[in-house]
């Protein structure tokens, strides 16, 4: 590791940033930008080895670079933010981000995070990889039913018929049986039988008749 950019507007942050660089790579150089523009300028000239890119810059998204193709010729490219939500994350590392960082770790966190760069561990912040981990994590059933999907499982599962059961919950007959349809392909049945005997199994439904 040679080289580094630091693409962050706030001042404090941006010389912590390469203060953090420059204690985890020893002898490497580093440049800083506080927006698109300017960064769009430096990365023109050079790519260096390792950007570190913050989101929220005075002229836009930092991942608008990635857009631009101005980051596709650096090696690793390290989100540096104060956004832990999953859309900011997922959007960044769709945009080709290869890390992805909060700005309140403490220092030496962030310092061991880019060191494990050079064994090739991406760097992420702990809450950041529970995130990931999570959001692939297989959802229960019962989760990826909405709650009138739901309802009309606990009537059917009673015995209802699908024109009974939408007059109970005030739908017409063929919206229940849209419904009905939707919980079929969810729960991966086929006949009011099966779908009866899943719901009971998962434990989607409070009861059924004797």
């Amino acid at each position: 590791m040679q080289t580094a950019l630091v693409i962050e507007d706030n001042e404090m942050m941006a010389q912590a940033l390469i203060g953090y660089l420059q204690k985890a790579f020893t002898g490497m150089a580093v440049s800083h930008c506080g927006s698109l523009a300017e960064a769009r300028v430096s990365l023109a000239d050079r790519q260096p080895n390792i950007v570190l890119l913050d989101l929220g810059l005075p002229d836009g998204n930092g991942t608008q670079l990635f857009v631009e193709n101005y980051l596709n010729k650096v090696a690793w490219v390290i989100v540096v933010t104060i956004f832990d939500d999953e859309e900011h994350l997922f959007s960044a590392l769709r945009a080709g981000a290869s890390g992805y960082l909060l700005k309140d770790e403490t220092d030496q966190r962030f310092i061991e995070a880019l060191q494990g760069i050079v064994a090739g561990r991406p760097p992420l912040s702990p809450v950041i990889a529970r995130a990931m981990m999570q959001h692939f994590r297989p959802k229960p059933l019962s989760s990826s039913l909405s709650p009138r999907e739901l309802e009309l499982l606990q009537l059917i599962a009673e015995g209802c018929s699908v024109r009974l059961a939408a007059e109970q919950m005030g739908l017409a007959t063929n919206t229940a049986a849209g419904y009905l349809k939707a919980i079929y392909q969810k729960l991966q049945v086929n006949s009011r039988a099966e779908v009866t005997r899943k719901a009971v199994e998962l434990g989607l439904v409070r009861s059924t008749p004797p």
